[in-house]
């Protein structure tokens, strides 16, 4: 499944100079881009992977993406450059997603489970008729996304079920989602 986050990392991978051992790269690390600009910071790192806060967005990014700098680590990239490819996937991880989202659509699961159709797009509400005949939901649209062409709720089928249990009890036992 491709996904936003590797989409980005193969962008970035492809102009990175990775490093094979980065003692630098370590949560609050400041990094730096090719001009010696500051970048971001550092604010996790775990199992290879960090995450880089550009004080726009949070870039995941592989530990081995960064080069070693005398004032911290590197990557080959500038702050500008950064946060112009994350908005450049956004928005076309976005436009994937405006394009599947129509009336009839079936909607995935991010665990992969048949969750139901769109019913209607109301803004950005969508309704949400459950495969099951258990009814019908409203989520918003940053809710889905499109992957492989197909539409996918950011949900599992235990996170729908649990937060329209939850609606039900706020609702009054009523078991109606609004």
């Amino acid at each position: 499944m491709k996904t936003l986050a590797s989409a980005l990392a193969l962008a970035v991978a492809t102009i990175a100079t990775p490093a094979l051992a980065n003692d630098q790269v370590v949560a609050g690390a400041t990094v730096f881009g090719p001009e010696g600009n500051q970048v971001g910071t550092i604010t996790q790192v775990e199992n290879g992977q960090t995450v880089l806060d550009t004080g726009t967005h949070q870039v995941p990014l592989a530990v081995d993406m960064y080069g070693v700098g005398e004032t911290g680590p590197t990557i080959t990239v500038t702050k500008v450059q950064l946060d112009t490819m994350i908005e450049q996937q956004m928005a076309a991880a976005n436009a994937a997603r405006d394009a599947a989202l129509v009336e009839g659509a079936t909607i995935m699961t991010a665990d992969s489970q048949m969750l139901g159709t769109v019913a209607t797009i109301e803004g950005d509400n969508v309704l949400v008729a459950r495969a099951d005949d258990a009814g019908e939901f409203t989520v918003p649209r940053n809710y889905f996304a499109a992957v492989d062409g197909q539409l996918m709720a950011r949900l599992t089928m235990a996170q729908v079920d649990a937060a329209l249990a939850g609606a039900a009890e706020t609702n009054g036992g009523t078991g109606a989602a609004e």
